[in-house]
């Protein structure tokens, strides 16, 4: 019997420090994100292949640290894009030497692009010096930062909303894929 592999689903950012805003619909990447990750938590809970453990971020730098500690086996951190409130589109961010980073971020993107509908704007390698970068490089599972939409563009969130059924089933299925291809 193969092992029941885990995820870690890291929710980006923290209590204190929300990350990106949506100033129109006074929401927050954090909490637009813990609320989307027991959402996808709940929809794995009878999944006999795959097991999640919810993260919280302490502080940026001991991150990769509370991670390694739970010894996942692949990493997904849950973040959304900001920039300019015109900015749009799906990306997922893995390591630049991480192979299986790579392959894992190619089935994250599909899936998150097929459910969203947003502009596909490609999964990208990230070095040490990149934002991102460090908690790419430094965790020991491959680890994924996914941004399937811009927050502070309204038409991106109303579509994520609407969509929201669709948004957690992408993760599932992601996170099921990925397990299958680890357990091979």
């Amino acid at each position: 019997m193969k092992k029941i592999k885990t995820c870690a689903l890291v929710i980006g950012h923290k209590k204190n420090s929300p990350g990106a805003v949506n100033n129109d619909q006074h929401l927050s990447e954090f909490d637009y994100n813990e609320q989307l990750a027991l959402e996808i938590e709940a929809a794995l809970s009878d999944c006999k292949k795959v097991k999640i453990q919810r993260i919280y971020r302490r502080t940026y730098s001991t991150l990769p640290d509370d991670i390694n500690a739970l010894s996942p086996d692949f990493i997904i951190c849950l973040h959304c894009n900001a920039f300019n409130t015109k900015a749009t589109g799906t990306e997922v961010l893995f390591y630049h030497r991480s192979k299986k980073g790579k392959k894992f971020a190619k089935v994250l993107d599909k899936n998150l692009v097929k459910a969203l509908g947003l502009t596909d704007r490609g999964i990208k390698a990230k070095t040490t010096e990149d934002r991102g970068g460090y908690l790419l490089k430094q965790t020991n599972a491959p680890c994924l930062i996914s941004e399937p939409f811009f927050i502070d563009n309204n038409s991106d969130l109303d579509i994520a909303e609407s969509k929201r059924t669709e948004l957690v089933n992408a993760y599932v299925k992601s996170i099921q894929k990925i397990a299958r291809i680890l357990s091979k």
